[in-house]
């Protein structure tokens, strides 16, 4: 392989999903940049993949790149993933791949699964068009702030959230957003109990008050004609 950055894609959940071009990769490559050693153990022993890791997460990835530099130097190819979906996307790697990229070293990606994606087929929503917001920030202002500037974009809208603040987040969509928004959840998907529940917020915290949310979720809301006139570089 040429020495550069591989960004690969990996399962969000179902380890099959794992691309014939991502096993190639990940068995060829001379080093493996992971999230978590230990959860990416599993699908390189699901895949007989014997390339050594090196730990690159939100904590540590500052401080990699001198190793990682060093490497592509030395002629090495360096593959990346992270726990589940595209490094980068609510994940790590931003860093290794502008400071790579500052060197000159060739960087390319090895797509794969993304949850965000993902949902947003599954929402089945008539717009083409879509704003990837993530996670939102935990404090209430800040929070809120976010909530009413995307409830005027008048596209669907992604969100990974917590299954300890869904029914919090309905609540706010259904005071930000208005109550005939439309939302679709997403949960566990392309696992075992993947689960599809749509409906406005009303709906989805009727359906879900007083049963057990476990699992990652994936949040898609719509509101057609936007909520309110907004000022982008006013957040």
């Amino acid at each position: 392989m040429d020495a550069a950055l591989y960004l690969v894609g990996t399962p969000i959940g179902n380890l099959a999903d794992m691309t014939y071009r991502a096993v190639t990769t990940l068995r060829e490559a001379d080093v493996i940049l992971a999230e978590d050693t230990r959860h990416s153990r599993t699908l390189l022993n699901h895949y007989e993949i014997s390339t050594p890791m090196i730990s690159c997460h939100k904590f540590n990835e500052a401080r990699r790149l001198d190793l990682i530099l060093e490497r592509l130097a030395q002629g090495q190819a360096v593959a990346m993933v992270t726990d589940a979906g595209m490094p980068c996307i609510s994940d790590p790697g931003a860093r290794v791949v502008s400071a790579c990229r500052e060197a000159g070293f060739q960087v390319t990606v090895i797509p794969g699964p993304s949850a965000a994606l993902s949902a947003f087929a599954l929402a089945g929503f008539p717009d083409a068009r879509f704003y990837f917001e993530g996670f939102l920030p935990h404090k209430s202002g800040k929070r809120n702030k976010r909530l009413e500037w995307t409830a005027a974009l008048g596209c669907p809208v992604i969100f990974f959230e917590s299954p300890y603040r869904l029914l919090k987040l309905m609540g706010e969509l259904d005071s930000t957003w208005g109550p005939d928004c439309e939302v679709v959840v997403c949960r566990e998907l392309t696992k075992k109990f993947e689960q599809t529940v749509a409906g406005n917020p009303g709906a989805v915290t009727a359906y879900y008050a007083g049963r057990a949310i476990k699992g990652e979720l994936v949040v898609v809301a719509y509101c057609p004609e936007g909520v309110q006139a907004h000022d982008a570089e006013g957040v």
